[in-house]
């Protein structure tokens, strides 16, 4: 006889399936609230990665409170094609420039050779300038101020074509850079579902035979992932998310909304095909894949909520994209498809492509496969462990940090500025470091001593072969000609307008610009930020002064460090979360062990394959990467890891939770390995075949760091569902026994019937 809990497990199925109508009447109502919603999540989501309390985010609140810079946060304008601006002609376009950005609401404040006739403006190679625009700090959101200020600019190249036919006026920055990855981020997520969908939907085809059957995964999926975006627009509305988490959510829609319906849709033919009702065979799906379900998207959102701790904008969007959508999906799958499937019945199989469609029971040809495996388990154990082997002996060589060459898309305005930047051997100016100075606080007015000691350490600078410029009230002075230190101790009132953002209003706190030479790159850069918040103070040689480090290389640096010290604290927190959710799922201490033993050996061996690929090159050229990177982003192998771990769980729970079905019904371990291997390695193999083209869709795409994530997923899908959970996971399965189930009674269950 049943026990109660087993009766009360029984009743959620029928409940869920009579229910339907309630069901259904409950997502329409969701539906129809969070659908408007998803339309508007490219815009309220946040392109620029944000690091609380970092010191590039201290510097940046400086900026904007006592020192008070017109330039706290600023744009270059790039002007390419004009004669050089230490001529008559390049002079007169360039002011025509200058007083247009004026008259602009949005400006705050406008630097160029005008104001200061400086070398660095005048480009060495090639013609044209550059000018630096303030932003004024009302001027809302980057699409809205750049937006008119490009519509701007382009009415004046148009005017100014007139003169000189070749002139372009591009603008670059931070906030250019952000603007034009936000539009680009949403082009390349539609044309990633564009080239996903059509080719999910032929795998389905060639996995069920018939139209309707492959239909409901993919409809699935897209409802999913349109609920979960309009779920993600309101949370974004009050919690700054990045651009990352659209990717995500669109990526893991498409492979787990349509794995877990595909799961379901199986389960449910294959009880119709043994004689079941429409509405008990609903149920039969409910009762088992439903509980496969939900143990795989327990292991999933697990590592997802484990990146919540990171504090960035960046992994908290990925964190709640991932846990929303592994959410949404499991739901849609267990509570509103199986309605759908009793109300279809024997219609799910409408639009057959053949005569006949793929038998529900399972394939024979997986069968003799499964024979074969536990026949030999050893052999299947070295042939399936040795390339995994081979690929993880290179992970331990993965370097985290910026990437070589040019690898944002070219297609941006804002990168062809950067090109222009190039061109006149000024590319640095983007990459300008800020140094803040906080003089000890002993005194109402700074000593002279103090601002003398700052000057030679500024004088120190200048002469440091990696900078390009320093831009500090001392220069600004020296240009000129007055006496800088007459000039710090004038009250605010009575000071030159130059001096605004050098210098704050009580003396207490200076600004120096550093401008790195055009040659340095971005991981050198890094490296100097590092160095100058180490050793400043020391060298200023002020007893109680602070120095703070901001600007775009410092802001890198505290990027990779604010991930790079919870990688092996993460690993440990999912793996040890996992380990306790298989447990509760399939009361054994083997089963957890050895699926956690065997993912990790995965996420090496993914690691491993981006090592090789991207990392040195081989083969990068496939997606359109020229040159090897030399290093990956150091948010990536978080959130690999974070991804990976979960989603090789799925084909883990997927043959363990029909092992361990078939085992309880009394059939002995080789046969419920064998008779599990046939009835689900058509599913496994069709719901990796699916993550497959979705991963690798993303990998056609403009932005490195998805096309390094879809190629490291992809990777991850495959040598999990083939070599994993089709050779060495049922060769341990044999091998281990009746220990398999240990301390529960099912082995011993099993082994009493059997007999």
């Amino acid at each position: 006889m049943r026990t109660e809990w087993e009766r009360g497990r029984m009743s959620l199925p029928r409940l869920l399936v009579r229910g339907r109508g309630w069901i259904g009447l409950a997502w329409m109502v969701a539906a129809g609230l969070l659908l408007p919603q998803a339309g508007r999540v490219a815009k309220v989501l946040d392109v620029s990665a944000r690091i609380p309390g970092s010191e590039s985010a201290a510097v940046e609140r400086l900026l904007a409170g006592p020192l008070a810079s017109s330039y706290a946060r600023y744009g270059v304008l790039v002007a390419g094609g004009i004669p050089s601006p230490d001529t008559p002609a390049g002079a007169a376009t360039l002011h025509r420039i200058v007083m247009t950005l004026w008259d602009a609401p949005q400006v705050s404040g406008v630097f160029s050779y005008l104001d200061h006739p400086d070398s660095l403006f005048v480009a060495p190679r090639g013609r044209g300038t550059f000018v630096f625009v303030g932003f004024a700090p009302d001027s809302g959101a980057p699409d809205r101020l750049l937006l008119p200020l490009r519509q701007v600019t382009e009415a004046l190249a148009d005017t100014l074509r007139a003169e000189h036919p070749a002139v372009t006026l591009r603008w670059t920055g931070e906030t250019a850079l952000n603007v034009d990855l936000r539009r680009a981020s949403s082009v390349d997520v539609a044309s990633a579902e564009r080239r996903a969908l059509p080719l999910t939907l032929l795998v389905l085809l060639v996995a069920f035979g018939a139209l309707t059957a492959a239909l409901l995964p993919v409809l699935a999926g897209a409802l999913a992932i349109a609920v979960t975006l309009g779920a993600a627009a309101i949370v974004a509305s009050a919690w700054p998310l990045s651009i990352l988490l659209q990717s995500v959510v669109v990526m893991l829609g498409l492979g787990l909304g349509i794995d877990y319906a595909l799961l379901m849709v199986s389960r449910f033919r294959e009880a119709l095909a043994a004689g079941s009702p429409p509405e008990p065979a609903a149920e039969e799906a409910v009762r088992h894949a439903g509980h496969t379900i939900l143990l795989s998207a327990a292991a999933v959102a697990l590592g997802f909520t484990v990146l919540l701790t990171v504090p960035l904008n960046e992994m908290r969007a990925i964190a709640v994209g991932g846990l929303l959508v592994v959410i949404v999906s499991a739901l849609m799958a267990t509570t509103l498809l199986p309605g759908v499937l009793a109300v279809l019945g024997h219609r799910v199989d409408w639009g057959r492509l053949g005569r006949r469609t793929r038998p529900p029971s399972g394939s024979e040809m997986w069968r003799r496969w499964g024979r074969w495996v536990t026949a030999r388990p050893w052999a299947a154990l070295v042939l399936g462990v040795l390339p995994l082997v081979v690929l993880a002996a290179q992970a331990p060589r993965l370097r985290t940090g910026l990437p070589q060459g040019d690898w944002l898309p070219s297609s941006m305005e804002s990168v062809r500025a950067l090109a222009d930047l190039r061109a006149m051997g000024r590319r640095g100016v983007v990459q300008s470091l800020r140094v803040v100075v906080r003089l000890p606080a002993s005194r109402p007015e700074p000593r002279a001593a103090e601002w003398n000691a700052l000057a030679r350490y500024a004088g120190t600078l200048r002469v440091d072969p990696r900078l390009e410029r320093v831009r500090s009230v001392f220069t600004v002075a020296e240009a000129q000609g007055l006496d800088w230190a007459d000039l710090v101790t004038l009250p605010e009132g009575l000071r030159p307008a130059f001096m605004r953002g050098l210098v704050s209003a009580d003396g207490g706190m200076a600004l120096l610009e550093l401008v790195p030479r055009d040659g340095i790159t971005p991981t050198q850069a890094v490296a100097l930020a590092r160095e100058l918040r180490v050793s400043a103070a020391a060298q200023i040689g002020v007893p109680g002064v602070r120095v703070l480090v901001g600007g775009l290389p410092a802001f890198n640096s505290d990027y990779q460090d604010a991930v790079a010290g919870r990688f092996w604290e993460i690993v440990l927190w999912i793996v040890a979360g996992t380990l306790l959710a298989l447990f509760l799922g399939f009361r054994s201490v083997l089963v957890p062990l050895k699926a956690v033993a065997l993912n990790l050996l995965t996420v090496a061996a993914t690691f491993g394959a981006v090592v090789l690929v991207f990392q040195e090159g081989h083969g990068a050229r496939l997606f359109h990467v020229t040159e090897p990177l030399g290093a990956v982003f150091s948010s990536l192998p978080v959130i690999v890891f974070s991804i990976v771990f979960g989603l090789s769980m799925d084909y883990e729970v997927f043959l363990m939770a029909r092992v361990r079905e078939i085992r309880f019904a009394g059939a002995c371990n080789r046969d419920a390995i064998v008779e599990a291997l046939g009835t689900t390695a058509h599913v496994i193999t069709s719901a990796a075949g699916i993550m497959l083209v979705v991963f690798a869709a993303f990998t056609l795409g403009d932005f490195l760091i998805t096309k390094v994530l879809g190629f490291a997923l992809a990777v991850a899908v495959l040598l999990d569902a083939t070599v994993v959970r089709m050779l060495i996971g049922p060769a341990l399965l044999q091998l281990a026994d009746r220990w398999n189930w240990w301390p529960g009674s099912i082995a011993r269950r099993a082994d009493r019937r059997a007999a």
